[in-house]
């Protein structure tokens, strides 16, 4: 079921984002990319917006990936959700924050310009767990160590 989880993350590449500052939570949707184990998910954002902010007051983030475009109308129930567990790092390692950023840019050209922003801040969220939702009632449990 893991290998399951870490290709859905794989084939995926946008999420929603949640942190919570001062018991107030926070969403944000936001294009990723994983490591290659998907044991680290990493995303840009700026330092100034309320979601780095939130993170510096609290690393606890949870994601969501879920798979409803490709289950419209009737076909709903048959969505999987992918809920990931994590906390946020700061990469400190400059030549892992050069390759992070490539890879984001090869993934999502779309996002260059805040790539390129002078407070663009690579986000990096170490996974604790993962919690699928195979349509409306089959969950599987993994943990990350």
């Amino acid at each position: 079921m893991l290998e399951r989880m870490k290709a859905l993350v794989k084939e995926k590449g946008i999420c929603v984002l949640a942190t919570v500052s001062d018991d107030t939570p926070h969403c944000s949707l936001m294009a990723y990319v994983a490591d290659q184990d998907c044991h680290e998910i990493y995303m840009v954002t700026q330092r100034h917006s309320r979601k780095y902010e939130n993170l510096m007051k609290n690393p606890n983030v949870s994601l969501l990936i879920d798979t409803r475009e490709e289950h419209p109308g009737s076909h709903l129930p048959e969505t999987k959700a992918l809920s990931v567990n994590g906390t946020f790092q700061k990469m400190d390692d400059e030549n892992k924050r050069v390759h992070v950023r490539s890879r984001l840019q090869e993934r999502h050209p779309h996002i260059k310009e805040l790539l390129d922003h002078p407070d663009a801040a690579i986000l990096c969220i170490k996974v604790s767990s993962f919690l699928l939702l195979d349509g409306l009632t089959d969950a599987h449990y993994e943990m990350i160590e």
